[in-house]
Parts: structure tokens; C-alpha cells; sequence
């Protein structure tokens, strides 16, 4: 072989290599992020809330057995249940946060298997080329190379070269079955999560119907205690007793804010504490009660056709001296307005603020429900000016008269 022969060969074998390892350097694009990602241990930490929740409610179900026949613990039974309606609720915001985690959750794997797909290809293609360029250079067959070699010196030279292509040959073939590996461990993963998600999904039927039926239990046993009035008169006593209590310790915490913060009150400027309806279902004023002589002095007004999910408002700016559960108004907020001038907002499902909280006049309070002593979804509203209860109805224009 010329010396001319030599140097050709030699250069397509260069050439070769030097395609293969510019192949070799080629980089894949990274995967996309997401801000706030997901992750499976977020799932794992809500899991193990829902099991705290579980434990909570099976405790209450006990103490809730030991009471079922006992009519002389209407409002303790009450309070109980409105703790296991709390829980249930608890577990409905659980699950509904693990279905949108599974769901991001999925949205995030489906597009790293897109991307773990697009990197297989482009590897395949890698090793397509690479084959090609063996082909067209002649080169197709490590031991056509060899045989080739003019001398010993030339077959130890062209070995390396050979190894050199081996080793790129067997990383291609390892980084396919690596990436193809990912790909089912994903598809796995993702398959998973459908699983689960369509677990959790079923979960939140059924936690939703369990709390509709714990909230018709739960009204029901007020529906029985106010229907009953001579058979429950001592609990209703302890009813009254509970919320003059109330109200007497009203008069003395904005009282006494009012010192502190040098703060005198104006009578009205209040807004709707809802929304989303105007019926007044029970007036400010005595109730009469169905047994002849008796009635009952209602302090405030209730708003009905609120259910169980409508932003109760704070009616006028304020500092919250009270946010509590009782017995008798369920979850309810006092807002301090200045001296002798509070507004109460009673029976809701859930409360957003705490003592001490400063809010404006329209800010969300609370949740409308019917936590307490109620038999069904509303808002008792109470005003109190110069340390009094009022009419409410005189600072809520358009109401609908529904009682």
C-alpha cells in the first residue's frame, strides 16, 4: 500500500471518530419546570393528615354513642357533632387537595415522558447515524478493518480505534435501555396516580354524603329541642343564660378597647353582612315559641338562603374581640366598632379571623352554617349600640320579610 493509500484510509477512519464523538457531545434538551412543583411527599403528608382526621372522628363517633338516648345532653350532642361536621369538613379539603395533587402530579409526568420519549428518539437517531457513517465509509465491519491492517504496528493502531468505537457503541446501546427503562418506570408511575386519583375521587363522594347526612342529624336534634319546649325548657334556659353571658362580656371587652385606644362609636354606617340574600327568616324581638304564654326574645335577626358556603362580611371596620364556638351561637365573630358598639355574626361553619384582628368594612369573616343551636343554614346578625342590642332591620334596607 502507497504512502498516498495509507493517509486516505487513515483520514476516513479520523473522519469516522470524529463524527461519532461530535454525536457523542450532543446534548438533549433539559426538562421543563414547573415553579411550586408538586411532589409525592406532598401527597404522603396529606395521607397521613387524613389519618389524624380519621382518628379524630372515630373518638367523637364514640362519645357521640354514649349520648345517642340521653335527652338531657341535647347541646352536648350538639357540640359534638358540629366537631364531627368540622372534621368532615377537614376531610373534604384533604381529599379535594390530593385529587389537585395527583393532578399536578400527572401533568407533571406526562410531560417528562414526553420529553424522556423525545431524548430516546434522538438517541436512536444517534446510533442510526452512527451506523450510517460506518456504512458509507466503508467501515460497516470492525473485522473488515482489521483484516485490512498492512502490518502488526497497523493492527495494534487500528485495535485502539476500534475499542474507542466499541465503547461509544455499547454507551449508546446502555443510554437507550437506561431511557427506556425511565420511560416504563414513568408510564408505571403515571398509571399510579390515575389509580389513586380515581381512589380519591370516589373518597370525596363519599365524605360529601356523609357530611349532608351528619348536617341533617345535626339540625334535626335543634329542629326536636326548639319544637319541644316544655320538655327542653332547662337546656333553653341554659341557651339563654349562655348568650347573656355572652353578651355581657361583649359589652366589657369593647368597652374597655374603646378606653385603650381612645375610641368613641357611631350609630350605623353598617352594610349587608351577605351578599347573596336579602329574606329575613326570624325578625329582631320576641318569638313565640307554639305553647301558650311562652316566647322567646330573639337579639338579632337571621338571614336565610345562605346554605352552607357564602362569605359572611364584616358590616362595618372594626378589631374582632371575639371568635369562639359556644353551644348556643355555634362559630361566632364579635367586631368591636368603638365604645358600646359591636356587631355578632353567628351559626357559621367556619370562621376566617381571630381576636385581635383588625378588618374593614366588607372583609370575610367566616363561612355561613348552622353551627349551634340552628336547625338549618343561616346567619344570626346582631347589632348592639351604647352597650344595647337593636334592630338589626333598621340598617338593612331592601330585606324580604320571610317569616
Amino acid at each position: 500500500m502507497s504512502k498516498k493509500q495509507f493517509c486516505m484510509r487513515a483520514g476516513r477512519l479520523l473522519l469516522v471518530l470524529a463524527v461519532l464523538f461530535a454525536l457523542v457531545g450532543t446534548d438533549t434538551a433539559p426538562l421543563t419546570e414547573t415553579a411550586e412543583a408538586v411532589t409525592q411527599s406532598d401527597i404522603d403528608n396529606l395521607k397521613d393528615n387524613a389519618e389524624d382526621l380519621a382518628d379524630q372522628k372515630s373518638d367523637i363517633k364514640s362519645q357521640l354513642a354514649s349520648l345517642r338516648n340521653e335527652k338531657a345532653n341535647v347541646l352536648e350532642r350538639r357540640e359534638l357533632l358540629d366537631q364531627q361536621i368540622a372534621v368532615t369538613e377537614q376531610e373534604i379539603s384533604n381529599t379535594e387537595q390530593q385529587i389537585a395533587g395527583y393532578e399536578a402530579l400527572l401533568s407533571q409526568t406526562a410531560l417528562e415522558l414526553e420529553e424522556n420519549k423525545k431524548e430516546e428518539e434522538e438517541r436512536y437517531e444517534l446510533f442510526c447515524k452512527r451506523t450510517r457513517v460506518m456504512e458509507e465509509n466503508g467501515n460497516a465491519s470492525y473485522w473488515a478493518v482489521l483484516f485490512n491492517a498492512e502490518d502488526f504496528s497497523d493492527l495494534l493502531s487500528r485495535l485502539a480505534d476500534i475499542q474507542e468505537v466499541m465503547d461509544y457503541d455499547q454507551g449508546v446501546l446502555d443510554s437507550l435501555r437506561e431511557i427506556r427503562a425511565e420511560i416504563e418506570a414513568k408510564q408505571a408511575y403515571q398509571q399510579q396516580l390515575k389509580d389513586e386519583a380515581e381512589a380519591a375521587k370516589a373518597t370525596l363522594v363519599a365524605k360529601k354524603e356523609d357530611l349532608d347526612a351528619q348536617r341533617e342529624e345535626a339540625n334535626a336534634l335543634v329542629a326536636q329541642l326548639e319544637s319541644n319546649v316544655a320538655e327542653y325548657s332547662e337546656q333553653l334556659a341554659q341557651v339563654e343564660e349562655e348568650e347573656e353571658a355572652i353578651q355581657k362580656e361583649i359589652v366589657e371587652k369593647t368597652n374597655q378597647l374603646a378606653a385603650e385606644m381612645g375610641w368613641n362609636a357611631t350609630a350605623g354606617g353598617y352594610i349587608w353582612p351577605v351578599t347573596t340574600s336579602r329574606r329575613i327568616t326570624s325578625p329582631y324581638g320576641p318569638r313565640n315559641t307554639g305553647i301558650p304564654g311562652a316566647s322567646t326574645n330573639h337579639k338579632g335577626v337571621d338571614i336565610g338562603g345562605v346554605g352552607y358556603s357564602t362569605n359572611v362580611l364584616a358590616t362595618k371596620a372594626g378589631i374582632v374581640i371575639t371568635s369562639a364556638y359556644s353551644s348556643s351561637y355555634g362559630n361566632y365573630v364579635v367586631i368591636s366598632h368603638g365604645k358600646g358598639n359591636t356587631t355578632l355574626y353567628a351559626h357559621m361553619s367556619s370562621r376566617s379571623v381571630s381576636e385581635g384582628d383588625s378588618v374593614a368594612q366588607g372583609d370575610v369573616i367566616g363561612i355561613t352554617g348552622s353551627t349551634g343551636v340552628s336547625s338549618g343554614p343561616h346567619l344570626h346578625y346582631e347589632i348592639t349600640e351604647n352597650g344595647s342590642r337593636v334592630n338589626p332591620l333598621n340598617y338593612l334596607p331592601g330585606y324580604v320579610q320571610a317569616w
